[in-house]
């Protein structure tokens, strides 16, 4: 019987980044509103990171 190893780099990634993120958006927030808006960017920071980055390739 084979066993399946994996690795949780990608997940530790996106937990830091997470928690970089949530930092960043929520300390630059205006008002309570905007930090709750922050912290769900916090969710999804890596579609902005592609975003970004497919900008800079594109567009150049």
């Amino acid at each position: 019987m084979k066993k399946d190893v994996q690795c949780g780099t990608s997940g530790a990634v996106y937990g830091l980044g997470f928690i970089g993120s949530a930092v960043f958006f929520i300390s630059h927030a205006s008002g309570f509103w905007m930090g709750v808006v922050g912290f769900l960017k916090a969710i999804v920071w890596p579609a902005f990171l592609v975003y970004e980055a497919f900008l800079k390739l594109i567009v150049g």
